[in-house]
């Protein structure tokens, strides 16, 4: 009787053994499971982090580049004309645009263009709608108060002549006078400047034009 019992009681504390050797085991696994769920976790935060930190690096021309959604860069010519050297989008949006030129000379702009039908206006012109008025084929003259007025006059007379220009101030460009069309800018002395006539002749309504023939009326005025 006295070793039935015992065997018994043996046979009992080995299966509690054997049990606290399987907890432990599960609690092993268990342990190693979360330390690989959390090295996991923690990889994919500094990832994530470091394509964050990327993501909101770079100088700011590609910021502007980004926002305009244009990217590349201007290229001096010999005749003294930049042309943008990249892409310049031309979506309709309805949001103010950052733009890597001031004056820009392309992407992404409001929906209505500025009139620029020789049209001369006294105050400054939204960029996103002047920019539509490049995309059909104008010719744009801006000026800060560092211009001449006697310049300011006859450059005036001049777009009030000329079918698919514009012209307005803009205190925020670097030089006192310049002529923009789509993806193509250049500075002028003065309204004497043979210049002018040349970047006129060649981009009124030029080649550069993404939209020949649109309308240059009917849009947004002053």
């Amino acid at each position: 009787m006295g070793s039935a019992k015992k065997s018994s009681n043996t046979a009992r504390q080995t299966r509690i053994a054997e049990m606290r050797r399987a907890e432990e085991a599960r609690d092993r696994r268990n342990r190693i499971l979360t330390i690989a769920v959390s090295a996991v976790v923690v990889a994919g935060l500094v990832v994530g982090g470091v394509v964050l930190v990327r993501s909101q690096s770079g100088d700011s021309d590609d910021a502007a580049a980004s926002d305009g959604k244009t990217s590349g860069k201007f290229a001096a010519g010999a005749d003294g004309v930049r042309t943008w050297k990249g892409d310049l989008s031309r979506n309709h949006v309805a949001k103010k645009v950052s733009y890597p030129a001031e004056p820009p000379v392309g992407g992404d702009h409001n929906q209505v263009w500025m009139n620029c039908n020789g049209d001369v206006y006294t105050k400054p012109l939204e960029n996103e709608n002047a920019v539509h008025s490049l995309e059909h084929g104008a010719v744009w003259v801006t000026y800060t108060d560092k211009a001449p007025e006697a310049e300011v006059e006859k450059l005036a007379a001049k777009v009030k002549k000329t079918p698919y220009s514009l012209m307005s101030p803009n205190d925020k460009q670097k030089d006192p006078i310049m002529l923009t069309a789509w993806g193509h800018q250049r500075t002028v002395t003065g309204a004497d400047d043979p210049n002018v006539d040349k970047f006129f002749e060649k981009f009124v309504q030029g080649e550069q034009t993404p939209e020949p023939g649109a309308a240059c009326t009917n849009g947004l005025s002053q």
